[in-house]
Parts: structure tokens; sequence; C-alpha cells
């Protein structure tokens, strides 16, 4: 079994250390902590068998390319008249303020 810090288990997983710690709190990763120079430090015991159960259990970002072509185009076009509602809204409240 391998230990690792807090902040190396969150990189390695890509995941916020605030996560990891929950996790650590919660129970579902085994953990330890040691006194290292007056300070209590967690290590997380690294182990295949229950990273697996873990990785199951993050939920993966899903990356843009993996995105049909359409629902990019789609979500693009969505993009592009909230701004141009923004904008107009922005105009609206600067007339409304000078006025």
């Amino acid at each position: 079994m391998e230990r690792m810090t807090i902040k190396a288990y969150a990189v390695k997983h890509k995941l916020s250390i605030f996560n990891v710690m929950k996790m650590v709190k919660s129970g579902k990763v085994k953990s330890e902590v040691f006194q290292e120079k007056g300070r209590e430090v967690t290590y997380i015991l690294y182990d295949e068998k229950s990273e697996k159960e873990i990785q199951e259990q993050i939920i993966p970002i899903v990356p843009m390319e993996n995105k049909n072509e359409m629902q990019m185009a789609e979500e693009l076009r969505l993009l592009k008249q909230e701004v141009q509602w923004l904008r107009k809204e922005v105009e609206t409240l600067k007339k409304a303020i000078s006025a």
C-alpha cells in the first residue's frame, strides 16, 4: 500500500482538495494521520483494489471533443443569443442610469 498526501491524491484524480477532504472525512478513502514537525498530516492509503471502486464513484467530466457537433453548434447559437440579450439589457440600464 502506497501513501500519498491529500494534495497529491487530488492532483492525480483531478479533484479539488476540498472534495478529497470530504472523501476522507466520510470514510470513502482509507487514510492515516501522522504527526510531522508538530503538525498533523493526513495520508491517503492508495491501493489498486480500492482505487477501482473510487474511480467508479467519481463522475468524469465529458470533454468537448466527445460532444456531437450539432449539439455544440446549438449551444453556441444559444450562447450568442444570450450575449445579444445581455448587451441590450446593459444598454437599457446605461440609459436608465444616465437619465
